[in-house]
């Protein structure tokens, strides 16, 4: 999978982990939605594993990474991590959105 070969080619390991997001249907699509908080769910318990493998996804998506600090004063957070967020869930609605760039 993009996840498990761009984990691989910049990290150097976590093979052991591929069954983790298959056996839980982690495809693509569901990348977004994983977390620090759901890789243990899914069978991912080393805390320094999963740091790097949210760090690796992050990248892999080109999002930002949460701020548990973020005021709700500042702007709108990551404009394609919104719309992953929306894409991430099947049916008709999800499947229709597109990507729309913010310019300036």
């Amino acid at each position: 999978s993009a996840l498990s070969s761009g984990i691989n080619a910049e990290y150097g390991g976590f093979w052991q982990y591929k069954s983790c997001f298959t056996e839980n249907f982690v495809d693509g699509r569901k990348l977004i939605l994983v977390d620090a908080n759901s890789l243990p769910k899914v069978g991912i318990q080393d805390f320094d594993h999963i740091k790097t493998i949210c760090s690796a996804i992050r990248n892999l998506l080109g999002v930002e990474a949460p701020d548990s600090k973020r005021t709700i004063y500042l702007p709108p957070r990551d404009h394609l991590a919104t719309f992953l967020e929306k894409k991430a869930f099947l049916g008709n609605h999800s499947d229709s959105l597109e990507f729309e760039p913010i310019t300036a």
